[in-house]
């Protein structure tokens, strides 16, 4: 077997700072940034509850404003509102704070405003932007960003080097009130994040063994992590905070796979959280895969604790769709297109739009075609 070759483009991610009650630093922190006239991104939950007070406090007259429009699956109109926001308010950082909703709006934003020249004072790398993540998207991460088309509903990727937050607070106490349910399908998001960062033609060995390393790490943590209390808890949700970082580490140079391409556009259309639709989708895209890419199943396997056989690398990999499937069978999530209220006639529409987007991405060695994204619609239905 001859060396790798190929090349890999970390992001402009500067810092991640980890630990219990490690966001009591941010003040600190920004600080150090010289951030001094600060936006505050979250949604309308975390908004109106008292743990937002727990981040604008410490900023006092620096937090400029606060905004919690921001929507699931990114809207375009909350983007647009959030970059005249920080425009108006002359913001030289911005905080999001919660799941990948707020953190991708933000991150939408300081790119509109940037390739708009629209007048935000802080140089042409855009606000300070840090971020607090109350989930396992692991959107904070990466230098992409999803925005949907209202009118079309079709959601397309934003990527830009610049997008990456310059620092990451992973705090497992401010998790603690995230819904169980959130917290649940982010984690099954994470682990798509690793089985398709891996299977990708793309793929690196670097990502490879984080990856793997983040699949066995969600799958020993989060369940205590939902059903612990105390010291205890925040442990394990602290664990799954690293878990989901190693998992998205690899995921803007191996490009979105078959799993994320069917979420992308399931998720808008009907309203379904992206966490959500991993559920229904990754066991089925891990199957198909394993027609297509058998032999990159290794590192997934040892991530799952599946015995892989490179002598018969599809069985193996079916093997891994099958434990998948299992894990997420255990939790109270949906597994199934219908029981989101996906209506049935229009599944079929959805088919040519990944296809199209899967013939673009080249992340599979072989093509994937239209009968077979529909086949899998079909199955996940």
């Amino acid at each position: 077997m001859g060396a790798f070759v190929g090349q890999f483009q970390f992001p402009r991610l500067e810092r991640v700072v980890s630990g219990p009650n490690i966001v009591d630093a941010l003040a600190a922190e920004l600080d150090s940034r010289g951030a001094t006239r600060l936006v505050v991104v979250t949604g309308r939950t975390l908004g109106a509850s008292t743990l937002l007070e727990r981040i604008t406090r410490p900023l006092g007259e620096r937090c400029v404003a606060v905004f919690t429009g921001a929507r699931q699956h990114v809207p375009s109109c909350t983007v647009a509102e959030l970059t005249r926001l920080i425009e108006q308010c002359r913001a030289d950082g911005v905080i999001s704070f919660g799941g990948g909703s707020p953190i991708d709006t933000a991150k939408a934003a300081i790119h509109m405003a940037l390739t708009a020249g629209g007048g935000v004072e802080s140089k042409e790398e855009g606000p300070v932007h840090v971020a607090i993540p109350t989930t396992l998207s692991a959107g904070e991460f990466t230098s992409v960003a999803g925005v949907t088309d209202e009118k079309t509903r079709i959601k397309r990727a934003v990527i830009d080097p610049r997008l990456a937050p310059r620092t990451v607070f992973t705090d497992p106490t401010v998790t603690l009130d995230t819904p169980a349910w959130l917290w649940t399908v982010t984690a099954i998001r994470a682990l798509d994040h690793a089985v398709e960062s891996i299977y990708s033609s793309r793929h690196h060995p670097l990502s490879d063994a984080l990856a793997t390393q983040g699949l066995s790490t969600l799958l020993e943590h989060l369940q205590p992590s939902l059903s612990a209390r105390g010291d205890e808890q925040v442990e394990h949700r602290a664990h799954c905070q690293m878990g989901a970082w190693m998992t998205v580490f690899g995921m803007t140079n191996a490009g979105f796979g078959l799993s994320h391409a069917l979420g992308h556009q399931i998720g808008p259309r009907w309203d379904v959280p992206h966490g959500v639709t991993s559920c229904i989708t990754l066991p089925h895209a891990m199957r198909l895969m394993a027609g297509l890419a058998p032999e990159r199943f290794g590192p997934i396997a040892r991530g799952l604790g599946v015995t892989f056989d490179s002598g018969s690398p599809k069985a193996s990999a079916l093997a891994c769709a099958d434990r998948m499937a299992s894990f997420i069978a255990q939790f109270d999530v949906p597994r199934r297109l219908r029981d989101v209220g996906v209506p049935p006639e229009e599944v079929g529409d959805v088919a040519g739009i990944v296809y199209d987007i899967m013939d673009s991405a080249h992340v599979s060695d072989r093509p994937v075609t239209r009968a077979q994204v529909a086949s899998l619609l079909a199955e996940a239905y």
